[in-house]
């Protein structure tokens, strides 16, 4: 791997290894507290961030390396553009992590730095939470390939990113949106093609009836930052698709999952996100591990 810009570039192969790196880094971190020794990794952030930015500094840290944040909306676009900052950057850093808003800039940065960029979160694509998520559905269920998750809400950039996860890693991935935010259709059509070679399915429905049975329900926020939408309307188009006890036994669901902020009483009911079904916490602990295996594998070229 050279960089870790969508889970789509990725083989199978890669995933998996991953995964177990994770796995292995999680359970003996005192193999790995050298394992960045020496290295610099720059923390590059257009977006607010509580999750992602504690999560690599921490994760970094525990790896024997050092991070710088940079804030960069007051350093990247009109001030200077971001091939600029990726040149300049990979001049005193072993890798850059970037949440921008748009999958473009990581795309320039990648082109004008000699060092690895990583995805900490785009417009198109989440990667980083969607390795976090499979971890958390091993860690619960075991064998991905027989794993039934059901995204409910918006098809957004963690959707996408969840999309290629599940087709790479042979997963039964239900999606239902409401009319209008369907996930991106080149996007889905690539990942159905990545099931289809790993044994797994991905289907997109409109309508909450069409669901079947699943192990876990996921949702995100039904507004994300950045998103040019009417407010009133995204919560009138969304409403029916609120996940609360209801549904959970409906699906059959033994877990809820979400990458967080959630807006309790909006996308999901405080009963089911604070509840013991709640996978949230396993979850934003699991960004840590996971991003720790993407740097060990990017930076000494171990696992993936």
């Amino acid at each position: 791997m050279q960089d870790f810009l969508m889970l789509r570039d990725h083989s199978p192969q890669q995933i998996a290894g991953l995964l177990e790196l994770s796995h292995t880094i999680k359970q003996r971190p005192g193999q790995w507290s050298n394992a960045l020794q020496g290295k610099s990794i720059a923390l590059l952030f257009e977006k607010p961030s509580l999750r992602t930015r504690a999560s690599f500094a921490a994760g970094i840290n525990r790896l024997g390396g050092h991070s710088i944040f940079l804030d960069a909306a007051n350093l990247m676009g009109v001030r200077e553009p971001a091939r600029d900052v990726g040149a300049n950057l990979a001049l005193w850093h072993e890798a850059i992590v970037a949440r921008v808003f748009e999958q473009n800039t990581l795309i320039e940065l990648a082109a004008a730095s000699d060092k690895p960029v990583i995805n900490a979160l785009s417009d198109r694509c989440h990667p980083c939470q969607a390795m976090a998520d499979l971890l958390t559905l091993q860690e619960r269920l075991g064998d991905l390939s027989k794993v039934h998750l059901t995204w409910l809400g918006d098809g957004n950039n963690v959707c996408h990113a969840l999309m290629a996860g599940a087709g790479l890693s042979g997963m039964h991935f239900q999606v239902v949106t409401p009319e209008g935010y369907a996930p991106d259709a080149d996007l889905l059509a690539e990942a159905q093609g990545f099931a289809k070679a790993s044994g797994g399915s991905i289907t997109v429905e409109h309508h909450l009836s069409q669901l079947q049975a699943t192990d876990a329900i996921y949702t995100d926020t039904w507004l994300s930052m950045g998103q040019q939408r009417d407010a009133d309307q995204v919560l009138r188009d969304f409403a029916p698709y609120q996940v609360n006890s209801d549904l959970m036994a409906r699906l059959q669901a033994r877990y809820f999952m979400h990458c967080l902020p959630a807006y309790r009483g909006r996308e999901v009911t405080a009963e089911v996100v604070d509840g013991p079904q709640s996978l949230i916490l396993q979850q934003a602990e699991n960004r840590m591990h996971a991003q720790n295996a993407i740097l060990v594998s990017l930076l000494n070229g171990v696992g993936a």
